[in-house]
Protein backbone atom coordinates (compact mmCIF):
# COMPACT_ATOMS: atom_id res chain seq x y z
CA UNK A 1 0.00 0.00 0.00
CA UNK A 2 1.55 3.21 -1.08
CA UNK A 3 2.12 5.79 1.56
CA UNK A 4 0.77 9.20 0.94
CA UNK A 5 3.49 11.74 1.03
CA UNK A 6 2.72 14.87 2.92
CA UNK A 7 4.71 17.92 2.06
CA UNK A 8 6.27 19.34 5.17
CA UNK A 9 5.67 23.02 5.44
CA UNK A 10 8.35 25.06 7.02
CA UNK A 11 7.73 28.56 8.23
CA UNK A 12 10.27 31.15 7.20
CA UNK A 13 10.20 34.77 8.27
CA UNK A 14 8.93 37.14 5.62
CA UNK A 15 11.48 39.40 4.12
CA UNK A 16 10.53 43.01 4.00
CA UNK A 17 9.63 44.18 0.56
CA UNK A 18 12.09 46.54 -0.95
CA UNK A 19 11.89 48.73 -3.96
CA UNK A 20 14.93 47.96 -6.07
CA UNK A 21 14.33 51.15 -8.00
CA UNK A 22 14.75 53.24 -4.87
CA UNK A 23 17.94 55.27 -4.85
CA UNK A 24 20.63 54.49 -2.31
CA UNK A 25 20.06 57.75 -0.49
CA UNK A 26 16.48 56.70 0.25
CA UNK A 27 17.76 54.47 3.06
CA UNK A 28 19.17 57.53 4.78
CA UNK A 29 16.42 59.32 6.61
CA UNK A 30 17.33 62.87 5.66
CA UNK A 31 13.80 64.26 5.56
CA UNK A 32 12.80 63.79 9.15
CA UNK A 33 9.65 65.51 10.18
CA UNK A 34 11.44 67.78 12.64
CA UNK A 35 13.47 69.34 9.81
CA UNK A 36 10.30 70.37 7.99
CA UNK A 37 8.82 71.87 11.13
CA UNK A 38 12.06 73.63 12.01
CA UNK A 39 12.15 75.18 8.53
CA UNK A 40 8.51 76.24 8.88
CA UNK A 41 9.13 77.84 12.30
CA UNK A 42 12.22 79.69 11.03
CA UNK A 43 10.30 80.91 7.99
CA UNK A 44 7.31 82.09 10.03
CA UNK A 45 9.55 83.91 12.52
CA UNK A 46 10.91 86.01 9.65
CA UNK A 47 7.82 86.33 7.46
CA UNK A 48 5.19 87.14 10.11
CA UNK A 49 7.02 90.32 11.31
CA UNK A 50 7.03 91.55 7.69
CA UNK A 51 3.31 90.87 7.37
CA UNK A 52 2.58 92.50 10.74
CA UNK A 53 4.66 95.53 9.75
CA UNK A 54 2.63 95.83 6.57
CA UNK A 55 -0.61 95.85 8.57
CA UNK A 56 0.78 98.10 11.35
CA UNK A 57 3.71 100.05 9.80
CA UNK A 58 4.56 101.95 13.02
CA UNK A 59 4.36 99.01 15.44
CA UNK A 60 8.06 98.10 15.66
CA UNK A 61 9.23 101.68 15.23
CA UNK A 62 7.05 102.85 18.13
CA UNK A 63 9.53 101.41 20.63
CA UNK A 64 11.78 104.46 20.11
CA UNK A 65 11.61 107.98 18.71
CA UNK A 66 11.62 108.45 14.95
CA UNK A 67 13.83 111.52 15.02
CA UNK A 68 15.23 114.22 17.27
CA UNK A 69 13.93 116.99 15.01
CA UNK A 70 11.00 118.97 16.34
CA UNK A 71 8.95 118.77 13.16
CA UNK A 72 8.64 115.00 13.63
CA UNK A 73 5.84 114.03 15.99
CA UNK A 74 6.93 111.91 18.94
CA UNK A 75 3.37 110.63 19.39
CA UNK A 76 2.93 107.53 17.25
CA UNK A 77 -0.05 105.24 17.08
CA UNK A 78 1.55 101.77 16.81
CA UNK A 79 -1.71 100.21 15.62
CA UNK A 80 -2.47 102.61 12.80
CA UNK A 81 -3.38 100.52 9.76
CA UNK A 82 -1.24 100.61 6.65
CA UNK A 83 -2.44 101.10 3.10
CA UNK A 84 -2.18 97.39 2.28
CA UNK A 85 -3.61 96.12 5.57
CA UNK A 86 -7.06 95.19 4.25
CA UNK A 87 -5.68 93.54 1.13
CA UNK A 88 -3.05 91.51 2.95
CA UNK A 89 -5.53 90.31 5.58
CA UNK A 90 -8.07 89.30 2.97
CA UNK A 91 -5.59 87.54 0.69
CA UNK A 92 -3.83 85.68 3.50
CA UNK A 93 -7.02 84.53 5.21
CA UNK A 94 -8.61 83.37 1.95
CA UNK A 95 -5.54 81.57 0.64
CA UNK A 96 -4.64 79.99 3.97
CA UNK A 97 -8.26 78.83 4.34
CA UNK A 98 -8.26 77.32 0.85
CA UNK A 99 -4.90 75.70 1.54
CA UNK A 100 -6.14 74.17 4.79
CA UNK A 101 -9.20 72.66 3.09
CA UNK A 102 -7.06 71.50 0.19
CA UNK A 103 -4.63 69.77 2.54
CA UNK A 104 -7.39 68.16 4.59
CA UNK A 105 -8.76 66.54 1.43
CA UNK A 106 -5.37 64.84 0.99
CA UNK A 107 -4.84 66.41 -2.39
CA UNK A 108 -1.50 67.33 -3.87
CA UNK A 109 -0.72 70.76 -5.17
CA UNK A 110 0.98 69.46 -8.29
CA UNK A 111 -2.22 67.78 -9.52
CA UNK A 112 -3.61 71.20 -10.37
CA UNK A 113 -0.75 71.85 -12.79
CA UNK A 114 -0.11 68.57 -14.57
CA UNK A 115 1.17 70.15 -17.77
CA UNK A 116 4.35 71.49 -19.33
CA UNK A 117 5.68 72.82 -22.60
CA UNK A 118 8.50 71.68 -24.89
CA UNK A 119 12.03 72.99 -24.57
CA UNK A 120 11.85 74.72 -27.95
CA UNK A 121 8.64 76.57 -27.12
CA UNK A 122 9.90 77.52 -23.67
CA UNK A 123 13.06 79.12 -25.04
CA UNK A 124 11.02 80.98 -27.66
CA UNK A 125 8.83 82.38 -24.88
CA UNK A 126 11.88 83.30 -22.78
CA UNK A 127 13.49 85.01 -25.77
CA UNK A 128 10.32 87.01 -26.55
CA UNK A 129 10.00 88.13 -22.92
CA UNK A 130 13.64 89.19 -22.61
CA UNK A 131 13.76 90.95 -25.99
CA UNK A 132 10.56 92.83 -25.11
CA UNK A 133 11.98 93.81 -21.72
CA UNK A 134 15.29 94.91 -23.26
CA UNK A 135 13.48 96.96 -25.88
CA UNK A 136 11.52 98.89 -23.27
CA UNK A 137 14.50 99.34 -20.94
CA UNK A 138 17.51 100.01 -23.17
CA UNK A 139 16.84 103.77 -23.16
CA UNK A 140 17.63 103.88 -19.44
CA UNK A 141 21.28 103.18 -20.22
CA UNK A 142 21.69 106.70 -21.61
CA UNK A 143 20.19 108.36 -18.54
CA UNK A 144 22.62 109.58 -15.86
CA UNK A 145 22.94 107.69 -12.58
CA UNK A 146 21.06 109.56 -9.85
CA UNK A 147 21.86 107.51 -6.73
CA UNK A 148 23.86 109.40 -4.13
CA UNK A 149 26.42 106.62 -3.67
CA UNK A 150 27.34 106.79 -7.34
CA UNK A 151 29.70 109.72 -6.69
CA UNK A 152 32.29 107.49 -5.00
CA UNK A 153 32.04 104.87 -7.75
CA UNK A 154 32.37 107.52 -10.46
CA UNK A 155 35.45 108.91 -8.77
CA UNK A 156 36.99 105.44 -8.52
CA UNK A 157 36.30 104.70 -12.19
CA UNK A 158 37.66 108.07 -13.34
CA UNK A 159 40.90 107.43 -11.48
CA UNK A 160 41.26 104.02 -13.11
CA UNK A 161 40.53 105.48 -16.55
CA UNK A 162 43.00 108.30 -15.94
CA UNK A 163 45.80 105.95 -14.88
CA UNK A 164 44.77 103.27 -17.40
CA UNK A 165 44.80 100.71 -14.61
CA UNK A 166 42.28 98.05 -13.66
CA UNK A 167 40.97 98.64 -10.13
CA UNK A 168 42.38 95.33 -8.92
CA UNK A 169 45.89 96.42 -9.96
CA UNK A 170 45.87 99.05 -7.22
CA UNK A 171 45.17 96.36 -4.63
CA UNK A 172 47.84 94.01 -6.01
CA UNK A 173 50.39 96.82 -5.95
CA UNK A 174 49.33 97.64 -2.37
CA UNK A 175 48.27 101.18 -3.21
CA UNK A 176 47.44 102.82 0.16
CA UNK A 177 44.85 105.08 -1.44
CA UNK A 178 42.43 102.19 -2.02
CA UNK A 179 40.89 99.71 0.37
CA UNK A 180 41.69 96.01 -0.01
CA UNK A 181 38.05 95.22 0.82
CA UNK A 182 36.75 96.79 -2.39
CA UNK A 183 34.30 94.74 -4.49
CA UNK A 184 37.02 93.89 -7.01
CA UNK A 185 34.86 91.96 -9.44
CA UNK A 186 32.16 94.63 -9.49
CA UNK A 187 34.64 97.46 -10.05
CA UNK A 188 36.46 95.50 -12.76
CA UNK A 189 33.21 94.85 -14.62
CA UNK A 190 32.19 98.49 -14.31
CA UNK A 191 35.65 99.55 -15.54
CA UNK A 192 35.33 97.23 -18.55
CA UNK A 193 31.86 98.58 -19.30
CA UNK A 194 33.04 102.18 -19.13
CA UNK A 195 36.37 101.84 -20.93
CA UNK A 196 35.59 99.28 -23.62
CA UNK A 197 31.81 99.58 -24.07
CA UNK A 198 31.62 103.34 -23.60
CA UNK A 199 28.90 103.32 -20.93
CA UNK A 200 29.18 102.21 -17.31
CA UNK A 201 25.58 100.96 -17.26
CA UNK A 202 25.81 98.46 -20.13
CA UNK A 203 27.22 95.53 -18.15
CA UNK A 204 24.85 96.10 -15.20
CA UNK A 205 21.99 95.92 -17.71
CA UNK A 206 23.40 92.70 -19.17
CA UNK A 207 23.71 91.36 -15.61
CA UNK A 208 20.00 92.01 -15.04
CA UNK A 209 19.14 90.10 -18.23
CA UNK A 210 21.41 87.30 -17.03
CA UNK A 211 19.57 87.30 -13.70
CA UNK A 212 16.30 86.56 -15.51
CA UNK A 213 17.88 83.73 -17.49
CA UNK A 214 19.58 82.15 -14.47
CA UNK A 215 16.32 82.38 -12.49
CA UNK A 216 14.64 80.44 -15.29
CA UNK A 217 17.40 77.83 -15.45
CA UNK A 218 17.56 77.29 -11.70
CA UNK A 219 13.79 76.91 -11.41
CA UNK A 220 13.67 74.42 -14.29
CA UNK A 221 16.56 72.46 -12.79
CA UNK A 222 14.83 72.19 -9.40
CA UNK A 223 11.30 71.52 -10.65
CA UNK A 224 11.92 69.73 -13.95
CA UNK A 225 9.16 71.91 -15.41
CA UNK A 226 9.77 74.67 -17.94
CA UNK A 227 6.44 76.37 -17.28
CA UNK A 228 7.58 76.86 -13.68
CA UNK A 229 10.75 78.55 -14.91
CA UNK A 230 8.76 80.94 -17.09
CA UNK A 231 6.49 81.82 -14.16
CA UNK A 232 9.53 82.59 -11.99
CA UNK A 233 11.07 84.74 -14.72
CA UNK A 234 7.87 86.78 -15.11
CA UNK A 235 7.54 87.28 -11.35
CA UNK A 236 11.07 88.68 -11.15
CA UNK A 237 10.50 90.87 -14.20
CA UNK A 238 7.37 92.48 -12.73
CA UNK A 239 9.11 93.36 -9.46
CA UNK A 240 9.50 97.05 -8.73
CA UNK A 241 12.81 96.41 -6.94
CA UNK A 242 14.19 94.67 -10.02
CA UNK A 243 13.02 97.43 -12.36
CA UNK A 244 14.40 100.08 -10.01
CA UNK A 245 17.98 98.76 -10.10
CA UNK A 246 18.16 96.80 -13.36
CA UNK A 247 20.41 99.36 -15.10
CA UNK A 248 22.08 100.81 -12.03
CA UNK A 249 25.86 100.79 -11.81
CA UNK A 250 25.72 101.74 -8.14
CA UNK A 251 23.50 98.84 -7.06
CA UNK A 252 24.18 96.37 -9.84
CA UNK A 253 22.96 92.76 -9.80
CA UNK A 254 26.40 91.21 -10.34
CA UNK A 255 26.57 89.61 -6.90
CA UNK A 256 23.08 88.10 -7.10
CA UNK A 257 23.73 86.63 -10.54
CA UNK A 258 26.95 84.95 -9.43
CA UNK A 259 25.31 83.61 -6.27
CA UNK A 260 22.42 82.12 -8.27
CA UNK A 261 24.94 80.58 -10.66
CA UNK A 262 26.66 78.96 -7.66
CA UNK A 263 23.34 77.36 -6.63
CA UNK A 264 22.65 76.25 -10.18
CA UNK A 265 26.14 74.77 -10.42
CA UNK A 266 25.52 72.73 -7.26
CA UNK A 267 22.83 70.89 -9.23
CA UNK A 268 24.45 71.04 -12.67
CA UNK A 269 28.25 70.92 -12.27
CA UNK A 270 29.07 71.07 -8.59
CA UNK A 271 32.85 71.40 -9.05
CA UNK A 272 32.34 74.92 -10.43
CA UNK A 273 29.97 76.08 -7.69
CA UNK A 274 32.71 77.33 -5.38
CA UNK A 275 34.25 79.56 -8.03
CA UNK A 276 30.92 81.25 -8.75
CA UNK A 277 30.29 81.78 -5.05
CA UNK A 278 33.74 83.31 -4.46
CA UNK A 279 33.19 85.64 -7.42
CA UNK A 280 29.88 86.73 -5.85
CA UNK A 281 31.73 87.57 -2.62
CA UNK A 282 34.19 89.76 -4.51
CA UNK A 283 31.23 91.40 -6.23
CA UNK A 284 29.68 92.23 -2.87
CA UNK A 285 30.95 91.13 0.54
CA UNK A 286 27.38 90.62 1.78
CA UNK A 287 27.37 87.33 -0.15
CA UNK A 288 29.40 85.80 2.70
CA UNK A 289 26.25 85.89 4.83
CA UNK A 290 24.62 83.48 2.37
CA UNK A 291 27.04 80.65 3.21
CA UNK A 292 24.77 78.97 5.81
CA UNK A 293 21.88 79.13 3.35
CA UNK A 294 24.04 77.48 0.71
CA UNK A 295 24.93 74.66 3.11
CA UNK A 296 21.25 73.92 3.70
CA UNK A 297 20.59 74.06 -0.04
CA UNK A 298 23.33 71.46 -0.53
CA UNK A 299 21.89 69.32 2.26
CA UNK A 300 18.41 69.21 0.73
CA UNK A 301 19.36 68.95 -2.95
CA UNK A 302 22.35 66.60 -3.09
CA UNK A 303 23.10 63.07 -1.93
CA UNK A 304 25.98 60.68 -1.32
CA UNK A 305 29.60 61.61 -1.95
CA UNK A 306 28.59 64.72 -3.86
CA UNK A 307 26.95 66.10 -0.73
CA UNK A 308 29.95 65.22 1.46
CA UNK A 309 32.41 66.90 -0.90
CA UNK A 310 30.28 70.01 -1.23
CA UNK A 311 29.62 70.39 2.50
CA UNK A 312 33.28 69.86 3.32
CA UNK A 313 34.52 72.34 0.73
CA UNK A 314 31.97 74.98 1.66
CA UNK A 315 32.82 74.34 5.31
CA UNK A 316 36.38 75.39 4.50
CA UNK A 317 34.98 78.55 2.93
CA UNK A 318 33.06 79.25 6.14
CA UNK A 319 36.24 78.95 8.21
CA UNK A 320 38.09 81.30 5.86
CA UNK A 321 35.09 83.66 5.86
CA UNK A 322 34.98 83.78 9.66
CA UNK A 323 38.71 84.47 9.78
CA UNK A 324 38.32 87.28 7.24
CA UNK A 325 35.30 88.66 9.11
CA UNK A 326 37.18 88.76 12.41
CA UNK A 327 40.06 90.56 10.70
CA UNK A 328 37.79 93.13 9.08
CA UNK A 329 35.64 93.64 12.20
CA UNK A 330 38.70 94.31 14.34
CA UNK A 331 39.79 97.08 11.96
CA UNK A 332 36.37 98.43 10.97
CA UNK A 333 34.61 101.28 12.72
CA UNK A 334 31.27 100.16 11.31
CA UNK A 335 30.92 97.30 13.79
CA UNK A 336 28.44 98.36 16.48
CA UNK A 337 25.67 96.65 18.40
CA UNK A 338 22.12 98.00 18.22
CA UNK A 339 19.78 95.30 19.63
CA UNK A 340 16.70 97.49 19.18
CA UNK A 341 17.24 97.46 15.41
CA UNK A 342 16.66 93.74 14.85
CA UNK A 343 12.85 93.77 14.63
CA UNK A 344 12.92 97.17 12.96
CA UNK A 345 14.85 95.55 10.15
CA UNK A 346 11.79 93.46 9.25
CA UNK A 347 9.66 96.60 9.36
CA UNK A 348 12.10 98.30 7.00
CA UNK A 349 11.88 95.33 4.63
CA UNK A 350 8.09 95.65 4.61
CA UNK A 351 8.47 99.33 3.77
CA UNK A 352 10.86 98.58 0.90
CA UNK A 353 8.44 95.98 -0.47
CA UNK A 354 5.39 98.26 -0.41
CA UNK A 355 5.68 98.75 -4.19
CA UNK A 356 5.97 94.98 -4.68
CA UNK A 357 2.45 94.02 -3.59
CA UNK A 358 2.62 90.53 -5.08
CA UNK A 359 5.53 89.62 -2.80
CA UNK A 360 3.92 91.20 0.27
CA UNK A 361 0.47 89.73 -0.29
CA UNK A 362 1.56 86.19 -1.08
CA UNK A 363 4.73 85.79 1.01
CA UNK A 364 3.07 84.08 3.99
CA UNK A 365 0.80 81.81 1.89
CA UNK A 366 3.83 80.81 -0.20
CA UNK A 367 5.81 79.76 2.89
CA UNK A 368 2.89 77.63 4.09
CA UNK A 369 2.41 76.16 0.61
CA UNK A 370 6.09 75.25 0.43
CA UNK A 371 5.76 73.50 3.79
CA UNK A 372 2.83 71.45 2.46
CA UNK A 373 4.82 70.76 -0.69
CA UNK A 374 7.71 69.40 1.36
CA UNK A 375 5.31 67.40 3.51
CA UNK A 376 4.02 65.73 0.35
CA UNK A 377 7.55 64.66 -0.54
CA UNK A 378 9.20 67.57 -2.40
CA UNK A 379 12.16 68.18 -0.07
CA UNK A 380 13.62 70.89 -2.31
CA UNK A 381 10.84 73.22 -1.14
CA UNK A 382 12.50 73.41 2.26
CA UNK A 383 15.70 74.88 0.81
CA UNK A 384 13.76 77.68 -0.93
CA UNK A 385 11.89 78.45 2.31
CA UNK A 386 15.22 78.75 4.14
CA UNK A 387 16.59 81.02 1.41
CA UNK A 388 13.53 83.28 1.69
CA UNK A 389 13.77 83.41 5.49
CA UNK A 390 17.53 83.94 5.38
CA UNK A 391 17.31 86.87 2.97
CA UNK A 392 14.79 88.51 5.31
CA UNK A 393 17.01 87.91 8.34
CA UNK A 394 20.32 89.14 6.92
CA UNK A 395 19.35 92.85 6.62
CA UNK A 396 18.08 92.83 10.22
CA UNK A 397 21.34 91.31 11.43
CA UNK A 398 23.28 93.82 9.35
CA UNK A 399 21.67 96.88 10.98
CA UNK A 400 21.88 95.20 14.40
CA UNK A 401 25.63 94.59 14.36
CA UNK A 402 26.83 97.39 12.07
CA UNK A 403 26.15 101.05 11.41
CA UNK A 404 24.91 100.31 7.89
CA UNK A 405 21.33 100.94 6.86
CA UNK A 406 18.78 98.58 5.37
CA UNK A 407 18.61 99.35 1.64
CA UNK A 408 15.95 98.09 -0.81
CA UNK A 409 18.41 96.58 -3.31
CA UNK A 410 19.46 94.00 -0.70
CA UNK A 411 15.99 92.46 -1.04
CA UNK A 412 16.54 91.57 -4.68
CA UNK A 413 17.45 87.96 -3.72
CA UNK A 414 14.14 87.76 -1.84
CA UNK A 415 12.25 88.61 -5.03
CA UNK A 416 14.18 85.90 -6.89
CA UNK A 417 13.62 83.20 -4.28
CA UNK A 418 9.97 84.17 -3.94
CA UNK A 419 9.63 83.72 -7.71
CA UNK A 420 11.41 80.34 -7.63
CA UNK A 421 9.22 79.24 -4.72
CA UNK A 422 6.07 80.19 -6.63
CA UNK A 423 7.31 78.24 -9.64
CA UNK A 424 8.09 75.29 -7.40
CA UNK A 425 4.39 74.89 -6.61
CA UNK A 426 3.96 73.73 -10.20
CA UNK A 427 6.50 70.93 -9.79
CA UNK A 428 5.59 67.27 -9.74
CA UNK A 429 6.50 65.05 -6.82
CA UNK A 430 9.06 62.69 -8.27
CA UNK A 431 9.31 59.08 -7.14
CA UNK A 432 12.75 59.53 -5.61
CA UNK A 433 11.48 62.51 -3.63
CA UNK A 434 8.67 60.44 -2.14
CA UNK A 435 11.08 57.69 -1.18
CA UNK A 436 13.65 60.03 0.34
CA UNK A 437 11.00 61.78 2.44
CA UNK A 438 9.96 58.61 4.25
Amino acid sequence: MAKRRVKKETSTPEKPQTDESAPKHASINISKNWIRWAVLVFSLITVIPVVVSTIFPALFHSTSNFSEFEFYSQIVNPFELGALSSAILAVNLILLGIGFLYYKRKMRLNKLFDFDISQKISWIIVAVIIVSYAGFTVNEISTPETWGDFASIEKRMNESIRDDRWPIEDIISDNPNFSSSEPHVKFSLLFFSLKFLGNIKILPFIASISLLIVTYLLTVKITNKRIAGILSLVLVLQSNIFLMYDTSATYSNFWIVFYLISLWMILKKWQLSHAAFIVSIFSKALSVAFLPLTLFFIFRNTYGKKRVYLLASYGVLIILGLALFSLISSESEDMKYFPENFWKGFAASATHLRFDPIVLLFLLPLVVALFLKSKNGFSQAESISVLIAGVLTIPSLLITFTTQTNEPYRLMPLVVFFAIGAGMLLAKIRKEDELSSK
